[in-house]
Order: C-alpha cells, then structure tokens, then sequence
C-alpha cells in the first residue's frame, strides 16, 4: 500500500482521506513511505477514485492542505521555549552595539566643541563619558542625544535582567555553570536549544570565536582556545598557562548541561556540584608551575 496526502493506494484502488485541510496537512507530516517502488501522486488518479471532481479542485485542495502544513510548522518552530529568549539576546547584543557607536559619535562630535578634551575622552568609560557631555552640553540637540543615550543605555540594563532570568530558566544547567547572560550569547550562536545540545564541547569550547577561527585556518595563527566563554571568571581569572585547559574542562560540562536543558529541562544539583569541582580544580595552577617555570 503507498499513502499519499489524499488517500491509500493499493491494487490500483485509492481509499480517501477522510479529513479537512488541518488533518490533511497532519497526515503529510506523520507520512513515512519507503521510496523502494514508489509511485509519484497522480492527479487523475484520485479524480477517478471520485475523491475530487477535476484537476482544478485536487490543485485547489492540494495548495490548501500545503499553506495549512506551513503554518503548523511556523507554529510549531515559534512554540520552542528557546524562541523568546533568542530573541531577547539578539536584541540586547544590537543595543550594544547601537550604543557603542552612538557613544562614540558623541563624543567625536564634542570633541569639535572641545578640542581638549580628546585626551580624556580615550581614558574615560562610555557611561561616564556620556553623562559628562550631556550635563556640559546643557541642552541642544548634543545634550539631547546623550540623553537619550543614557536612555537607551537604563533600558539595556533592565533588558539583561530579563535575559538572565529568562536563561535560567530555559537553560537552567548552562546557566548555572556560567551565567544566564553568557548562557544566552552561547545559545543565540548555536542557533537553538537543539543545535546546542547536538553541538561537541570541540565546538562549544571557539563558538564565538570565528574570526580567529578562520585566521587561523587561513593564515596558520594560533588556534582559539575559548570563544564565548571566555567571558566567564574561571576562564579569564585563570593563570594564562591553565586558561586553555579551563576552557576545555568548561566546554566538555557545558555540552553535558546543553543536553540536560534540552531532554530534561531541569537543574541537575548533582552534576551542577560535581562540574564546578571539576572546573575549580582544572583552574588550580600546577606544581612547579606558579613562578612561571
């Protein structure tokens, strides 16, 4: 027997479907039919069987059924709990950027205001800087834009609390091991929770680091030793002699909690407690090693 969208053939006799577009458009997702010998769907076929009057009315079910299937799958990809939170990161890392640049074009733009102040303005932070120019501006369409700087800079905050919170609970593990924030950056480059979890702590351990990567592949410069996860403490406190093997030991518990979170979606304290220890003693200096020899 070969089943199509439409109905069960067998013997040159087509049974129908009994079922509106939505059952229609389930049944061509659950269809599983080995290609040894099978036969393409005839139109002329199911007309014959009575299922439909004439080619117009199998192309117009057939399109039907077909824009039904697509929006259960876009249903279905949107319903992932991962959905929102890759979102919320994407939209944190653009904010970043927005008011990086838009710091430093202020600042540039007050500098031709004054001159003098090109020195302090490569040693002072971004926030600080900006709070100065807004407050010297005293209005005007420079102190106006700082403000809105520091806005926009008050709304990137409240946002990262959110993508924590949100993190530690769609990828409680992963957070736990290293934050929610560098939890969600290392989700938002996997892609999702799956390709996560499918992804070998090899990969997890450069996955950020694709610039160097591809130098290094290119150019023969030393390979990456962590991407993303560099930005956890155990990676970046760590003596530079132990910091690829802290980033090793980190990447292997990651792509163990990664598959928690994704078949589980549940903390695991015993292997959160058993990890740490292991991450803690992989960030310990060896013997003979402490003064660099």
């Amino acid at each position: 027997m070969t089943a199509y969208w439409f109905g069960d053939v067998e013997g040159g006799i087509c049974t129908p479907f009994a079922g509106d577009a939505m059952a229609a458009a389930a049944r061509i997702t659950s269809l599983c039919t080995s290609m040894d010998g099978f036969v393409p769907p005839d139109w002329q076929q199911a007309v014959t069987s009575g299922i439909f009057r004439d080619r117009t009315e199998y192309l117009s079910t057939l399109q039907q059924v077909c824009i039904t299937a697509s929006e259960l799958a876009v249903r279905e990809s949107y319903a992932g709990k991962d959905v929102e939170l890759l979102q919320m990161v994407r939209t944190l890392d653009e904010m970043d950027t927005v008011i990086n640049l838009l710091s430093e074009r202020v600042a540039d733009w007050y500098q031709v205001r004054h001159p003098s102040f090109s020195r302090k303005y490569k040693k002072t932070p971004a926030h600080i800087l900006t709070k100065t120019i807004r407050e010297r501006s005293r209005g005007g369409a420079l102190g106006s834009v700082a403000q809105e700087i520091e806005r926009l800079a008050e709304t990137r905050t409240a946002l990262a609390k959110d993508v924590s919170g949100r993190a530690s609970t769609v990828i409680p593990n992963t957070s736990a091991l290293i934050g929610g924030l560098v939890a969600a950056r290392l989700l938002s480059h996997a892609g999702s929770l799956a390709q996560l979890a499918r992804l070998p702590a090899s990969a997890i351990q450069v996955l950020g680091a694709r610039t160097a990567l591809f130098s290094h592949l290119r150019s023969q410069a030393p390979s990456p030793k962590h991407g993303i996860i560099f930005q956890h403490r155990r990676v970046h406190n760590a003596p530079r002699e132990v910091r690829g093997r802290v980033a090793r030991v980190l990447a292997g518990k990651l792509a163990i909690a990664a598959r928690l979170d994704y078949y589980r979606g549940s903390a695991d304290q015993e292997f959160l407690a058993s990890a740490q220890a292991r991450i803690d003693a992989a960030g310990e200096t060896p013997i003979g090693r402490e003064d660099g020899s």
